[in-house]
């Protein structure tokens, strides 16, 4: 589900814009960058915050 609501999300912004995601599912660890690589958008940064992981992503296409 997360991969599906960045996918969402990612497409109500403009190319060039940065979204910011706040996940509790481990998984996007390795779905998240798995998905920017198919899609050519790009993964900032990510860092983990207690029971949160923080992702910065950037709209390329």
């Amino acid at each position: 589900m997360p991969v599906l609501k960045l996918k969402k999300e990612i497409q109500q912004i403009e190319v060039g814009q940065i979204l910011k995601v706040t996940a509790t599912d481990v998984g996007t660890k390795k779905d998240f960058p798995s998905w920017a690589d198919r899609t050519r958008n790009e993964i900032l940064e990510m860092r983990e915050e207690d029971d949160k992981i923080i992702w910065f992503v950037k709209r390329n296409k």
